[in-house]
């Protein structure tokens, strides 16, 4: 019996990544329940959240702070922990921990010491919000949260204008109404679904256009609870009406200023002849701007 117990102490221990609710706490998992009071130690994103959660499973564990400003540092000892045969239960405040979460590090060194990472799958809320949108899920791409500067958010959304399959990202409450203006303008008026507070009381699952989201979330009183942002991707057909009306307009913007309009006018004049937005006028002329300076 000894000797067992000295070998299972010269084991390393395992670092379990366990998805928890973004809500509703029913959404639980048994493994994760069971996980979670087997662990030595579970590090948490925020401890006292994280109390809340054991208190009503009726699990009593020893827990660690585990953040983006401690990350580096609680890394290295939870990995001393785990080469020391103790198992180790990563949590975020909600949902899967490293999608948009702290966690690469532990992760990338457990793995670099060869210790064994398992995870234990549950809720996502952009997987929660994807399902439900209606928009396509076959394939998607997720960007985490957006930038908070609008100069700068723009720019992303340029960078994926192009992209043929369902755009997904995070974004805070009071945000929200200006990257939907932003999305409005550099995507075009495409198809959205904004989704907050999943699988809490005040569920909501809002879909329209970029234009009738963004008004529907312009007061800070429908603007509340975290949220995922849904936009539709580019389509084939309006891949190329995009090309060739941005190239279009490029050339008739430059012929009305040669026939002596100022650039805003001739902006103007060229957005009504081809039966655009002047908004969407102006990112079409950025766009190929852009395009040209590369």
């Amino acid at each position: 019996m000894l000797a067992n117990a000295t070998m299972r102490t010269n084991m390393a221990g395992t670092l379990y990544i366990v998805a928890t609710p973004i809500g509703n706490l029913e959404d639980i998992t048994q493994r994760a329940v069971r996980v979670l009071g087997e662990v030595n130690v579970i590090a948490c994103e925020d401890t006292r959240r994280t109390h809340k959660l054991l208190n009503h499973l009726g699990i009593k564990a020893k827990t660690v702070s585990y953040h983006e400003h401690n990350e580096r540092q609680r890394a290295e000892q939870l990995c001393k922990l785990l080469a020391g045969g103790q198992s180790v239960a990563l949590v975020s405040d909600a949902g899967t921990p490293l999608i948009s979460d702290p966690g690469f590090r532990i992760v990338t060194a457990a793995i670099e010491r060869g210790i064994s990472v398992i995870p234990v799958p549950g809720p996502a809320a952009l997987v929660s919000a994807l399902v439900a949108s209606g928009l396509p899920s076959d394939r998607f791409f997720f960007n985490g949260f957006l930038p908070a500067r609008s100069r700068v958010r723009r720019s992303k959304f340029e960078e994926v204008r192009g992209f043929p399959f369902t755009l997904v990202f995070y974004e805070a409450p009071h945000r929200i109404a200006g990257t939907l203006k932003d999305a409005r303008d550099m995507l075009g008026d495409r198809r959205a679904v904004v989704a907050r507070e999943l699988t809490k009381l005040h569920e909501e699952i809002a879909r329209g256009s970029l234009s009738e989201l963004a008004n529907r979330f312009s007061s800070e009183i429908a603007a509340r609870g975290e949220m995922v942002l849904i936009i539709s991707g580019q389509s084939s057909a309006g891949a190329e009406m995009a090309a060739n009306n941005s190239e279009g307009i490029v050339a008739r913007v430059q012929e009305l200023e040669k026939q002596g309009l100022d650039s805003k006018e001739a902006l103007k004049k060229a957005a009504r002849e081809f039966g655009l937005k002047r908004a969407e006028a102006y990112r079409m002329l950025v766009v190929q701007k852009n395009r040209r300076s590369k």
